[in-house]
Order: C-alpha cells, then sequence, then structure tokens
C-alpha cells in the first residue's frame, strides 16, 4: 500500500499538532482517514507489555544497522527525541520514539527481520515485535490501529514491508495518532519481552 500525497499533508498536520501537544501537555486533534481492524488480534495478559530496560548508549559501531523510518510519509529530519521524557506522572522514563502521523498511515518493517510476537495490552494496544536477522535487537511498534493483512507471528519481513497502521490503541491519545517506536537490544536468552532500551532518535533522525 503506497501513501498518497493526502497522507503525506495529514502526516505533516500531525507533526505540527504534536509538537503543540508535546509542548503543552494537552492533546491535540488530528483528523486522517478511519481504517476498519484487519486481523482478529490476541491478548495474553498473563504475559509483559512492554520492556522495562535500562538505558543502554551506543558507541560507534554499536546498535543495530541503519534503520528506515517506520512510518510512511514522515520527514527524518522532523521527529523529535522523547526517548528521555518521563511518563506515568514521573515515574518512569518513555524509553521510545513517539512519531506522529495521520491515523491509518502505513507503519512499515524498519529493518529486515522476523515478526517475533503479535501482542495485545492495556499500554501498547496492538504491537509488533520484530527481531532483526541477527537476532540481536528487537523493534516494538505499539498504539496500532490495526494489523496488515495477514501478518503472523514467524513472518519474515524485508525493510519496508507494511506491518499495520498508525492509531491510537492501548493508552495513547484519542485525538493524537502515533507510532510508539522503540529498540531493545536483546538479552542472551533473547526474550521478547526484556532486554537493554536504546534511543531510536540518532537511527532514525536525518538532518534536511
Amino acid at each position: 500500500m503506497r501513501v498518497t500525497k493526502k497522507v503525506g499533508w495529514a502526516a505533516g498536520v500531525a507533526g505540527v499538532a504534536g509538537l503543540a501537544w508535546m509542548a503543552s501537555g494537552t492533546t491535540q486533534s488530528v483528523v486522517g482517514p478511519t481504517l476498519e481492524p484487519r486481523q482478529t488480534t490476541r491478548t495474553n495478559a498473563a504475559l509483559p507489555t512492554v520492556p522495562v530496560t535500562p538505558r543502554m548508549l551506543l558507541t560507534p559501531g554499536e546498535g543495530p544497522r541503519p534503520l528506515t523510518m517506520p512510518v510512511e510519509g514522515i520527514d527524518p529530519s522532523t521527529i523529535h527525541d522523547t526517548f528521555d521524557e518521563m511518563r506515568g506522572g514521573d515515574t518512569r522514563r518513555h524509553d521510545a520514539l513517539d512519531i506522529l502521523a495521520a491515523r491509518g498511515t502505513n507503519v512499515v518493517a524498519t529493518d529486515d527481520g522476523t515478526v517475533k510476537k503479535l501482542f495485545t495490552s492495556v499500554a501498547g494496544g496492538l504491537t509488533v515485535y520484530q527481531y532483526d536477522p541477527d537476532q540481536r535487537y528487537c523493534y516494538y511498534y505499539a498504539h496500532l490501529d490495526a494489523y496488515a493483512m495477514g501478518l503472523h507471528e514467524g513472518q519474515i519481513l524485508k525493510r519496508g514491508d507494511l506491518i499495520g497502521y498508525v492509531g491510537t490503541t492501548g493508552n495513547a491519545p484519542k485525538d493524537t495518532p502515533h507510532l510508539h517506536f522503540a529498540v531493545i537490544k536483546l538479552d542472551p536468552d533473547r526474550r521478547w519481552w526484556t532486554g537493554t532500551a536504546i534511543d531510536p532518535y540518532p537511527l532514525l533522525y536525518r538532518p534536511r
């Protein structure tokens, strides 16, 4: 599915609204195409919802391979680093990047790899955990409006493959659609719910 000029324009509007939202602490309305769910999801409340991790500071040569912007139509020079922002009444660090876009905007695989887990949680809503080809890093996509048709665990992904659509499921503000995107360095046991948080911002930001 290709992003149209209309979606690209809406993504720009979302970016402006998001700046106001982050600066003021209030939410702004972002209007975009609403899509019907494309796949039934499953819930497993007994498992952890999102990784709770220490931060890892990368040195030159460390980290995953260069990543593709996971939201189509977003200019990499316009994103803002929200990794160190405090959430939950200043009780926890965000440990992720919020990428604002119109509801229904395509979310694509940031790298080659495998769908490790499709998971529904109170906090993240519809989520995807993707491992990189070496199973050293996990990419976490949350608050999805819907999964791509046919997406399943074990699926082999190529960089840029459609995995879902921007939404507000979980605890996201309902009038501020965005992708919550995290990068986790996996522990030696390679469990999808644990690891060390890496700031995605320097991996995605590109100056004009």
